[in-house]
């Protein structure tokens, strides 16, 4: 027979009843979990949206006319993210925090996908159908182009490099 307090640790029933309960683990710090990767993305965000909108205060769209200006951002912003992923995932070794204070802070925050979803709506509402159909899928078709050259001309150029230095990536 076992007594409740070895049931309680989970033992067999041949521990002392006097064996010390462990605690359990209490929560991780702030800053040796995942607040270093929080503040990474927060910094970049802050970044990135003040990029996007300097841009558009630079290029304003006018309410009824098609959003030059967040197409650009979006595909541009995929663009850099190609080249992001290839640099710090097969050309170089980086900081663990780089990937998320660019790709998700800057880039993140930079990009805005929610803007071309409220612009797609706006015009159809607006009755300009065809126009925010086209605005869909001029976003779409070059924002995957995008990601999918710089990534290519990316791990072309690293592979140039390598070659010029005489050894593989990284």
């Amino acid at each position: 027979m076992t007594s409740p307090r070895s049931e309680r640790v989970g033992g067999s029933g041949t521990e002392s009843p006097d064996a010390p309960v462990p605690a359990p683990a209490g929560p991780e710090p702030f800053w040796r979990g995942q607040g270093p990767v929080v503040a990474a993305v927060a910094a970049g965000g802050a970044l990135g949206a003040t990029a996007r909108y300097a841009a558009s205060l630079a290029w304003p769209a006018s309410p009824d006319g098609f959003p030059w200006t967040v197409l650009g951002v979006n595909v541009l912003g995929c663009a850099l993210m190609g080249v992001l992923m290839v640099a710090v995932t097969e050309i170089r070794t980086v900081h663990p925090l780089v990937r998320p204070f660019l790709g998700t802070g800057v880039l993140g925050g930079f990009t805005t996908f929610s803007t071309y979803a409220v612009d797609v709506q706006r015009l159809v509402e607006a009755g300009r159908p065809g126009t925010g159909l086209a605005y869909l899928a001029a976003t779409l078709v070059p924002a995957l182009l995008a990601v999918w050259l710089a990534t290519a001309a990316t791990r072309r150029a690293g592979a140039r490099t390598a070659a010029a230095r005489g050894g593989g990536p990284r």
